[in-house]
């Protein structure tokens, strides 16, 4: 299993490097451009860094940083090693790519003045969705919320989306009391435009996926779903129409995110399998059910 986590990992490794910099550079040069002139309070450690900017003085980018290095530090106490490596290279690259595209950002804002005021979020939406987006389709993530939302997650044992919420919540409070509640309807329409992109851009439009699988080799791949997805899978013994075969089947219904990650393992574990994918839109009852985030 650590031979085949290893080699689909390796899978297009460096065109996934090229989409996880530009989706950094994009969030980047988005905060420079429209969340931090407008006050954007979009969540998360930037949000935080908005917030604490505008109670207390304190420099944005430096906050980033050091709420960044905050959260690492706690993903590896409490989230251990595999989460911390995946956080790692966002957390940092986030706030340096910030740091390297103020020049840029200066000069470009002379030439981005909107007489409406919707246009601008509507642009920092798609900005921060398409960015947000090729950087988990590349499997990464730019730390800061998303640690605090899988702590959350795993120590009150509620869904991620769940926990995703609640985090989202506190922090719009704290942006009403600062910035009124223009700047929270603004900041949640953002939100709005990125999450829904984000899905667009990892396939599809729902929040999940239900694969079913004929493949001889059922059995490493029903171990790779229940050992590394950590969710439940379901056998069908089924017989085909044409030669009578019988066979088993997988049903396994997964988190859009993990889309790719199935696909690919599938396919390595036996280039002939197959399997049918489909959206699923509602999902309810499992023993498992908590580790899918849109319940």
């Amino acid at each position: 299993m650590d031979y085949l986590k290893k080699t689909i990992s390796e899978k297009g490794f460096f065109t996934k490097m090229v989409f996880f910099l530009l989706g950094v550079f994009i969030i980047s040069l988005n905060y420079n451009l429209f969340v931090r002139p407008n006050s954007f309070v979009l969540g998360g450690a930037s949000g935080l860094s908005i917030i604490f900017n505008a109670a207390f003085g304190f420099d944005p980018v430096v906050t980033l940083y050091i709420l960044n290095i905050v959260f690492l530090i706690l993903c590896g106490v409490f989230l251990g090693r595999k989460e911390t490596i995946r956080a790692i290279a966002g957390s940092i690259l986030y706030p340096v790519f910030i740091s390297l595209t103020i020049p840029l950002a200066n000069v470009l804002l002379p030439y981005l003045k909107f007489n409406n005021y919707l246009i601008v979020v509507l642009i920092c939406g798609c900005l921060y969705g398409i960015g947000t987006g090729l950087i988990f389709r590349c499997g990464y993530n730019t730390g800061g919320g998303d640690i605090l939302v899988k702590m959350i997650t795993k120590f009150i044992q509620i869904p991620e989306g769940k926990s995703m919420l609640i985090c989202n919540v506190i922090i719009q409070l704290f942006n009403v009391i600062i910035f009124g509640v223009n700047k929270v309807i603004y900041s949640t329409i953002i939100i709005i435009i990125e999450a829904t992109l984000v899905n667009r851009i990892l396939i599809g439009i729902s929040d999940s996926k239900m694969f079913f699988i004929y493949s001889k080799k059922y059995k490493e791949i029903q171990k790779f779903i229940i050992e590394e997805l950590n969710t439940g899978v379901t056998i069908f013994n089924t017989e085909g129409a044409f030669f009578k075969k019988k066979r088993e089947m997988l049903m396994v219904v997964v988190p859009t995110r993990d889309y790719y990650r199935v696909k690919d393992t599938v396919l390595k574990l036996d280039e002939d399998a197959f399997f049918v994918v489909s959206d699923c839109y509602e999902v309810d009852g499992g023993i498992k059910r908590k580790n899918l985030p849109f319940i």
